[in-house]
């Protein structure tokens, strides 16, 4: 038996195999058949910075309603049911799962600005998660708004995060950066503990009959492991940090992939929610096997043997092997 251990965030896990965001996370039986199944941590899903700005807004129009009717009126608060409100269920939730399961949970904080949401983090952080997920993205549609000044505001995010927690910070990234390997290098000096590759957004798309815009999320594929392969191939032994790969892991090759370009963990979330949880058994039993017949004794050295900086042909994860690509197509046409 191959030996599957990996150190991700600093958390000794079993086995490369994380349960990343998503609504499977809101059941505590799920998160339970996720351990049962050997997953070996789970990441939640993600609290939104839109859902605790409305929380305060509306929090502080309940305080204020009717205040200023009569003098009497100044002493009254009405009665709120705190149990209804995102961040209270998602601590609850957090302090719940660590009574019942073993393995790390690890919070998601979704959200951009350097408002007073972040304080959240401790919070997250006392109520007993093992570490936090930063999704920072946002769309920008100020046209006046320069990339580096949007950089600046993530890195100095991810650095006030850092000052008030003591737990590991990963952040998760889109592919949307100008230069991945800056933004990744920054984000680490700043106090990021690993990245995570990449972020998967809702697309909307348009219906032409009722003429509605119509959130649809779509589950990724094994095609999608592409984009966050060749990143992870081309960063790994550049930066210091440790790697999850996410998006596109659907079977035991993907992850061996994902762990051969450098990754330390694999994410999956809709190989899950299309086939179930259960899907973790094979994966991790297939991955073991491949090993096994294939000579890997561990994870950890089996870890970036395919990066750029190790395989024989560097080239291969930069542009010139693009040209290489398109003249077979040539060929193929001719």
């Amino acid at each position: 038996m191959a030996d599957l251990t990996t150190n991700y965030l600093g958390l000794e896990l079993k086995n490369p195999l994380i349960a990343s965001a998503s609504p499977l996370s809101k059941r505590i039986s799920s998160v339970k058949h996720m351990q049962d199944a050997g997953i070996s941590a789970v990441v939640l899903y993600s609290l939104f910075e839109e859902e605790i700005r409305h929380e305060s807004l509306e929090l502080d129009y309940y305080l204020n309603k009717g205040t200023e009717q009569y003098p009497e009126a100044l002493t009254y608060f009405p009665e709120l049911d705190y149990s209804d409100m995102g961040t209270e269920k998602y601590l609850n939730h957090i302090k719940t799962l660590k009574e019942c399961v073993e393995i790390p949970v690890i919070a998601s904080l979704n959200g951009v600005s350097n408002g007073g949401w972040i304080k959240l983090a401790k919070q997250v952080e006392q109520a007993g998660a093992d570490a936090l997920e930063l999704n920072i993205f946002h769309l920008p549609l100020d046209k006046s708004a320069e990339s580096g000044s949007i950089e600046k505001n993530y890195i100095k995010l991810i650095a006030e995060i850092r000052k008030i927690i003591n737990i590991p910070v990963a952040l998760k990234l889109s592919p949307y950066f100008t230069s991945i390997p800056h933004i990744s290098a920054r984000a680490i000096a700043a106090g990021a503990n690993g990245l995570v590759l990449f972020n998967r957004f809702m697309q909307p798309d348009i219906d032409v009959e009722t003429l509605e815009v119509l959130p649809r999320p779509n589950l990724s594929t094994s095609n999608d492991l592409l984009l966050p392969l060749r990143w992870i191939a081309l960063l790994y032994g550049k930066l210091q940090t440790d790697f999850a790969l996410s998006s596109g892991i659907h079977t035991h090759i993907d992850m061996i992939k994902a762990i051969m370009a450098g990754a330390s963990v694999t994410m999956v979330a809709s190989e899950f929610l299309r086939n179930g949880i259960d899907q973790a058994q094979l994966l991790l039993r297939d991955l073991n096997s491949w090993m096994d017949s294939n000579g890997y004794k561990s994870v950890k050295k089996m870890r970036g043997c395919m990066s750029q900086e190790k395989t024989e042909n560097p080239a291969s994860f930069e542009r010139a092997q693009y040209m290489k690509a398109l003249r077979s197509f040539e060929e193929h046409i001719l």
